[in-house]
């Protein structure tokens, strides 16, 4: 009879193992990729530094608190500034804000759905512009201003009805989870709720760096647009490392400034009665603002109505009395009257 002889199991060979050895290496990597992703963009931040708190909780509700991460403070301090430079209402800041946090966690992603890019997913192939474009904030977040504009009564459209109508979004009602942490970002960014945004940037994101008092005026402009400088644009006292932001009451609508309303683009915000924001506000806006764009910018100390903010202490009380020095911002000049932004040395 015939003997058949099985064939004895086959040990892995070195390429099999190899194989074997590049397989688990691209699951490592898809696994670390993932990790990437929700670190940037996930539900869930992994690393948050700044805070903003409701205040007495008269409108936004009994000590709530949103935290976000320095990059995601300093996009949203943009967005509140470029729509004060439109002239935009706090509603609509409100507006902007949520719809960001929904596309992009108010992070400046360059990916997403088919060519979306940028803080409101906006996309080159629909006419939102160049993908380089779309990726400023400061460009993208007036293109969604300028498209809010022409929205006919949006402030009394439900938030994620007006977001829709801008966004033109697969998920309609997405918008309006977003709402009450909106709300609340805006009323302090807009500086309704004073002393309200702190931020304790990450050891590896502190202002050690000197701070440049030429990219910091550059940037204020960009944001707030040019009437937030005085008109030869040299913000800031004698003292090299410390710049003063003149601050004023504004008359049009929701606190832009008259000049920087006009020099926006399509008009947009310039319907509607004008209604007077006082110089407080306009100053807590810009003392929040230069909090969530601190560690970028190297700002390490800032000083407004009586009160001093820097990273380790957050917004403290000026003490009466205190010696000061010509180039702090803990200075009696802190009133309403300006913002001093001390720079890193």
């Amino acid at each position: 009879m015939p003997r058949t002889t099985l064939p004895s199991p086959s040990r892995p060979t070195g390429r099999r193992r190899l194989y074997q050895v590049l397989a688990a290496l691209v699951v490592l990597a898809a696994l670390a990729g993932y990790l990437a992703v929700q670190y940037l963009s996930g539900s869930k931040d992994l690393l948050t530094g700044c805070e903003v708190r409701s205040g007495d909780g008269k409108a936004d509700g009994e000590g709530r608190v949103y935290e976000l991460g320095v990059d995601q403070a300093a996009n949203a301090a943009t967005i509140a500034a470029v729509g004060a430079a439109r002239g935009m209402p706090e509603r609509a800041v409100a507006i902007a804000l949520a719809t960001a946090i929904q596309e992009s966690k108010l992070r400046n992603i360059d990916y997403g759905d088919l060519d979306s890019l940028g803080l409101f997913q906006q996309r080159p192939s629909q006419g939102w512009g160049t993908a380089a474009q779309i990726q400023d904030p400061v460009y993208s977040s007036g293109k969604f201003y300028e498209h809010l504009a022409k929205i006919n009564d949006y402030e009394d459209l439900p938030l994620t009805e007006a977001a829709q109508k801008v966004q033109r979004s697969g998920f309609p009602e997405a918008y309006a989870q977003h709402e009450p942490d909106a709300v609340l970002l805006a009323s302090a960014l807009t500086g309704r709720i004073p002393a309200s945004v702190n931020c304790a940037a990450p050891v590896t994101a502190t202002a050690t760096a000197p701070g440049d008092p030429d990219r910091l005026r550059t940037e204020l402009v960009r944001d707030f647009g040019k009437g937030v400088l005085p008109a030869d644009g040299a913000a800031g006292p004698a003292a090299a490392h410390t710049v003063a932001v003149p601050v004023r009451a504004t008359d049009t609508k929701d606190g832009a400034d008259a000049k920087d309303t006009a020099d926006a683009k399509d008009g947009a915000g310039a319907s509607g009665d004008a209604t007077a924001t006082t110089a407080a506000q306009r100053g807590w806006s810009l003392a929040h603002w230069a909090v969530a764009r601190s560690a970028e910018l190297g700002i390490d100390q800032i000083g407004y109505a009586g009160k001093v903010w820097t990273a380790d202490t957050g917004w403290r009380t000026e003490e009466a009395g205190a010696a000061k020095s010509e180039d702090s911002a803990d200075s009696a000049e802190s009133d309403t009257g300006e913002v001093r932004m001390r720079l890193a040395q």
